[in-house]
């Protein structure tokens, strides 16, 4: 058997999300691996092996309760909604290069909140606002979690690749 017959390329995202209060105390922190839907995993295929062009800004959104699942698309995800109740559009991710399989935003992107709301999870996609875009993925957290006017989010994402 050729030693080339098992190498699989694996992904996975791991997203650290800390909520600040108003005076800067963590209320709470969440670690949690995403999904990578089809759209997402698509992209990647055919910007790397169809001369599709390269996406060189992706954006990080917030979303609502409901389990994401891998035929969503930002045009189409019924089994979850976008939260904006946070100042400006969706946040961009400032990603560094890869390093051993890796790469991450170098400083945490923040989202100010400006609204009460139940966070449950958020997401990467390439437009800054809208339903256009490319999903790449989803992340629900352990649970659904609580924000107010007044907090932030400090969100990081980190993208790896590894044989498998």
């Amino acid at each position: 058997m050729n030693a080339l017959e098992n190498v699989n390329l694996g992904l996975v995202n791991y997203w650290k999300v800390t909520c600040l209060d108003k005076d800067g105390n963590i209320k709470w922190e969440e670690d949690n691996k995403n999904i990578i839907v089809t759209a997402g995993l698509n992209h990647i295929l055919n910007t790397q092996f169809h001369a599709s062009t390269q996406v060189t800004t992706w954006y990080i959104g917030l979303k609502g309760a409901g389990t994401p699942v891998a035929g969503d698309v930002m045009s189409s995800h019924s089994s979850w909604s976008e939260l904006t109740g946070y100042s400006g559009d969706r946040k961009e991710w400032t990603e560094g290069a890869a390093s051993a399989g890796s790469m991450t935003n170098s400083s945490s992107v923040d989202f100010s909140i400006n609204a009460t709301a139940t966070i449950a999870g958020a997401f990467l996609n390439t437009a800054a606002t809208g339903t256009a875009g490319t999903l790449y993925g989803v992340v629900d957290f352990s649970s659904s979690r609580a924000v107010i006017s007044g907090d932030t989010l400090q969100v990081t994402v980190t993208v790896t690749a590894a044989s498998a």
